[in-house]
């Protein structure tokens, strides 16, 4: 038996949840598809797959198998890749990850530019701000806010992350320029949902951290809801200064400055973070990507 090929067979049906699915993936009979798994569970001494006539799905043994196998073709992937790419030009797909807001103003006009310089470079991107651990998501760049990651992969700061707190001199003027962080306890705050859920304003009084987040109007993880209904007067909101800094110059937003100052959080270490894998760098659209992003990026935001 071929074992090897019994895995991948094993490992698409698992992704498609049928054996006809994938089947078409490996352009054969799913006949020949089914006998090659049957095969693979009596090899092992064990069912991986509970077979109906509506759905397939895994055993609890299958869970745990599929999980080491699937890594184990992810590596082997990622090898013949390198091999494969090694002293060639950059070519093939290219999946990057990048957060929501920072894809439409900031990613996408670069990519552009990139896909010039880089042809035969297919861009597979995905806005998102969930990642869960990069080592199992299907993805050879992402761009992340926040902090450093502490998993085992490589982090380049790209710029600054620097929240500010903003709203209309309409606004204001109906309900009064607060000073202190508590004064935002009489205003109305739009508030952008993170995965870990809305962010919180902060500040630092009397030696302690304390949340002084205004009432909430709403909240979403739709930047530009968000913005628009800031702009139209019906609250304040938190968000990076690169995102803010046109409404800012134009003077359609205004800047509040407190005493103590207000963030989302008590750490001024706050970035935007380029992550991919140590060993993808060998392979040359990895390479070509990220030393591209990171040179126009830094340039543009020393």
């Amino acid at each position: 038996m071929d074992q090897l090929r019994a895995i991948r067979y094993f490992c698409k049906v698992v992704e498609t949840g049928s054996f006809t699915q994938a089947a078409l993936s490996f352009h054969v009979p799913p006949s020949s598809l089914s006998r090659r798994v049957a095969d693979l569970e009596r090899s092992l001494g064990a069912t991986l797959l509970k077979r109906s006539t509506r759905a397939v799905k895994l055993t609890e043994i299958g869970r745990t198998y599929y999980a080491q196998v699937n890594d184990i073709l992810r590596q082997l992937e990622l090898s013949n890749d390198t091999v494969r790419s090694y002293q060639t030009v950059p070519t093939g797909k290219l999946r990057i990850s990048a957060m929501v807001e920072f894809g439409e103003p900031m990613l996408f006009p670069l990519l552009e530019e990139f896909s010039e310089r880089y042809p035969q470079i297919i861009l597979d991107v995905r806005l998102s701000d969930e990642l869960t651990a990069f080592s199992r998501d299907d993805v050879d760049i992402a761009i992340r806010g926040g902090y450093a990651p502490n998993e085992r992969v490589v982090a380049i700061k790209l710029m600054g992350n620097q929240f500010v707190n903003v709203a209309t001199q309409e606004y204001l003027a109906r309900y009064g320029v607060p000073n202190s962080p508590l004064e935002l306890a009489n205003h109305y705050g739009l508030y952008y949902r993170t995965p870990n859920g809305p962010l919180r304003w902060v500040s630092e009084i009397n030696g302690q951290w304390q949340d002084v987040s205004a009432p909430q109007v709403a909240i979403s993880n739709n930047g530009k809801w968000l913005l628009s209904k800031v702009l139209a007067g019906q609250g304040m909101m938190m968000a990076p200064r690169w995102l803010l800094k046109d409404y800012l110059l134009s003077g359609e937003l205004k800047e509040l400055v407190f005493n103590p100052a207000i963030n989302i959080t008590s750490s001024d270490d706050l970035g935007i973070y380029l992550l991919y894998q140590k060993q993808r760098y060998l392979v040359p659209k990895v390479k070509a990507a990220v030393d591209f992003l990171v040179a126009r990026i830094k340039s543009a935001h020393p």
